[in-house]
């Protein structure tokens, strides 16, 4: 189908103090485009006439601190980095050329229309991102399943923190990435930090790890490289990748011979202690030091850390997550927090620091195949008549689940004919990426809506230039549930439309002139509704109340208090008295004030801490899941003797489609790398700086070598965020998690060689 392409708009790298169609001129409250802490941000005119970011000190997640990509982002407002006008594939030429809006949109309407009634509405596909707003995410989902009919929708979210999410579903009957706002970590007294690199995936957040130790907690960080977050450890665990879940349950299985497990807790607040316990047995200290590598004293030394503190945590990322196994491993560290009693009490329990910008969000309002908007699922009866009320569509006319993010990709060019992909670079980031990029040339049709012109964008028969954070509006929901408003700062460039006015567009071509508004604020109004009663319930949260105060947001669940939505169907969790904790500092009514029937209510303060006093489970219980160690889906072996992990660095962001733009971080991060230790480069015969070729079973990344004893001397390390010959995803396994369908990202057989040039 594709040849290669020729970009309209070459990617020349920005400066930060880019020029933007409509600059401000005055300081707008807004957010990072970025990760999930959202960072607060002031936008204001420079003074050449650019973009300028300044402090907003007043924000509580970051407290005013950026790391250098937010203090960048303005670089990807100038238009001499991002798309400006439509580009379209030439019949003739094969090449993408400049396009009007209507002829772009009347492509790709009418090729959405030939493929659906030729072969079905399953052969449309839809691919979303993290980085979509609340509104787009919604309204990507409700396109999908209403003007589509399809099934196959989901989101480069699957690639993030799915595990987490089932883990946390399977155990509390609830996913909020954090139960609790990042404040109350440095209040606690122990923090197990696994897989997680906050000193260079979050910066800002370092600084609550720095203040728990200054106020004599201390921090055990789990990972199999020595990175700046472990150096600020009390203890550095580095087991072989893959092995995290023998790890947690070693680490179990000791807190139960040493008679450190917290009796009451278990008897009042949990079920299925019994097997869960049974299965741990089995993975005594010995045992589990052969696996992972870790030493039994270190193992010991953990448990008392952890137990003897009056408060502990377990915070997992990527780490733990992007495995085969990955939903297990974070139950096994789940169980732990509940054997020991650090689960739904103050300043104690588990949490899952989510990666992408609105990955929280994005999950729970209907781009993944199963959900739909409030986190319900799409196989509950009563959660589909709810949403398709909203809809004022028939609930029998919904499509059940589609495929998962990997699986969907994988379907492409087959079942699945054409695919409409908005704010996601899969060519960079999926696994197996050269399978990926292959299956995206077979399709009959690419559509792809972004900022710039990515990777997989080259490859799109049709390319849309979209807004961007800083020239919409829109709402975000953090790693802690806390939602949030970005503000517009400046207009868009002309040519330039947003992701809403392309749905609007593309939905009236395919028969819907109704019910898809290019005004933010009403889409959200929409979203309130359908997310009523369901368990991520947004329906007490408005932009009048985001607009409020500092705009430090609102965390849900937060119910509308004078709504007269129904309970939530059996089975599906909602925000019940006593399961919950509002927010604190909530006044109470002045004496005398009127509380009866009829008299104005208040509105729900929304919920920062969960499962205080009970877990959103039929029964309020939390629950024990019996899991047991089991390999990667790929050992080492002769042929393929070592190991190789894959991460971020500070400089970079997900694919890097954004920040491969911007000067200052490409002198930062200029390319890949391939990290290793000492002996086994001088077992290679391999020096620093020395071309190397990383190959597995599916593919060979070139990069040079950075020889550093900070890593395992089984293992290699290569950030993601490169495409071409450095390119760490065509090596990775596409391996599923049966639960969370997670790919296997993090471990996988490789053989290095020395490569003639990078």
């Amino acid at each position: 189908m594709h040849s290669t392409a020729t970009p309209a708009t070459p990617a020349t790298p920005a400066t930060p103090a880019a020029t933007a169609a409509t600059p401000v001129t005055a300081v707008t409250a807004t957010h990072c485009p970025y990760c999930a802490l959202q960072c607060g941000m002031g936008l204001t005119a420079g003074p050449s006439g650019g973009v300028e970011v300044v402090e907003r000190a007043a924000f509580p997640v970051n407290k005013g601190a950026l790391c250098g990509k937010g203090r960048t982002a303005p670089a990807l407002l100038s238009s001499r980095v991002r798309l400006t006008e439509p580009l379209v594939r030439s019949h003739a030429t094969g090449k993408l050329a400049p396009a009007t809006w209507e002829e772009a949109l009347d492509r790709i309407a009418g090729e959405l229309s030939r493929v659906r009634t030729e072969h079905g509405a399953d052969a449309c596909g839809v691919f979303g991102g993290g980085g979509l707003t609340n509104e787009k995410a919604y309204a990507l989902g409700k396109f999908a399943r209403v003007v589509l009919g399809t099934s196959q929708i989901d989101y480069n979210g699957r690639f993030c923190m799915s595990s987490a999410a089932a883990a946390g579903q399977r155990a509390f009957g609830l996913d909020r990435g954090l139960p609790f706002p990042l404040e109350d970590i440095p209040r606690t007294g122990c923090v197990i930090l696994v897989g997680s690199n906050l000193a260079e995936t979050m910066p800002p957040a370092l600084r609550y790890l720095t203040e728990l130790r200054e106020n004599g907690g201390t921090l055990i960080v789990v990972d199999p490289r020595r990175t700046r977050t472990a150096e600020q450890a009390d203890l550095h665990l580095a087991p072989r990748p893959g092995t995290d879940l023998a790890l947690a349950l070693g680490l179990l299985h000791l807190v139960v011979a040493e008679g450190r497990t917290h009796e009451e807790f278990i008897e009042e607040r949990t079920s299925g202690w019994e097997e869960a316990r049974a299965a741990t047995m089995a993975h005594w200290p010995e045992y589990v030091e052969r696996i992972t590598g870790v030493p039994v004293p270190q193992l010991r030394e953990t448990v008392r850390m952890f137990c003897e503190a009056e408060t502990s945590m377990v915070l997992t990322a990527r780490g733990p997550e992007q495995q085969s196994k990955g939903t297990d491993t974070v139950g096994a560290w789940i169980n732990l927090c509940l054997a020991t009693g650090r689960a739904g009490r103050p300043l104690s329990g588990y949490g899952c620091l989510t990666g992408q910008g609105n990955g929280q969000g994005g999950r729970e309002h209907g781009q993944k195949a199963d959900q739909l908007p409030g986190y319900r699922k799409l196989t509950d009866p009563a959660a589909r008549a709810h949403v398709a009320g909203v809809w004022g569509v028939d609930p029998d006319a919904l499509p059940g689940p589609g495929r998962s993010a990997y699986e969907l990709l994988d379907a492409l060019g087959g079942e699945v004919k054409t695919l409409l992909l908005m704010g996601s670079n899969p060519v960079v980031s999926a696994p197996r990426a050269a399978h990926v990029e292959e299956r995206l040339r077979s399709l009959d049709f690419l559509a792809v809506a972004d900022v710039v012109l990515s990777e997989t964008a080259e490859l799109a028969d049709v390319v849309l230039p979209v807004t961007q954070w800083a020239e919409e509006t829109g709402t975000v929901t953090n790693l802690e549930g806390r939602v949030l408003l970005r503000r517009r700062a400046v207009s868009a460039p002309a040519g330039v439309r947003s992701d809403l006015e392309v749905l609007h567009g593309l939905a009236a071509r395919l028969g819907h002139e109704k019910g898809f508004p290019v005004d933010p604020e009403e889409v959200f109004e929409e979203l309130r509704r359908a997310s009523a009663g369901g368990p991520a319930d947004y329906s007490g949260i408005s932009y009048e109340r985001l607009r409020e105060g500092d705009g430090e947001g609102v965390f849900w669940p937060c119910p509308d208090a004078d709504s007269d939505v129904p309970e939530p169907a059996p089975g599906v969790p909602g925000p019940a008295p006593g399961i919950l904790e509002p927010a604190p500092n909530v006044p109470e009514a002045a004496p005398g004030a009127d509380v009866s029937v009829g008299a104005a209510v208040a509105p729900h303060p929304g919920t920062p801490r969960l499962f205080l006093e009970g877990f959103a489970t039929e029964d309020g219980r939390a629950r024990f899941v019996p899991v047991v160690h089991r390999a990667a889906a790929e050992e080492t072996d002769a042929e393929y003797p070592v190991l190789l992990t894959t991460g971020r660095v500070l400089a970079r962001y997900q694919s890097g489609a954004q920040t491969r733009r911007v000067d200052e971080l490409n002198s930062a991060a200029p390319g890949p790398f391939v990290e290793l230790h000492p002996r086994l480069a001088a077992r290679l015969g391999i020096a620093d700086g020395e071309a190397v070729a990383v190959v597995s079973r599916r593919g060979r990344a070139v990069a040079p070598a950075r020889v550093t004893s900070s890593i395992r001397s089984d293992t290699v390390f290569m950030p993601f965020h490169w495409p071409g010959e450095g390119r760490a995803n065509s090596l990775t396994h596409p391996a599923l998690d049966p639960i969370s369908r997670m790919p296997e990202f993090k471990v996988c057989a490789v053989r290095l060689e020395r490569a003639e040039r990078v």
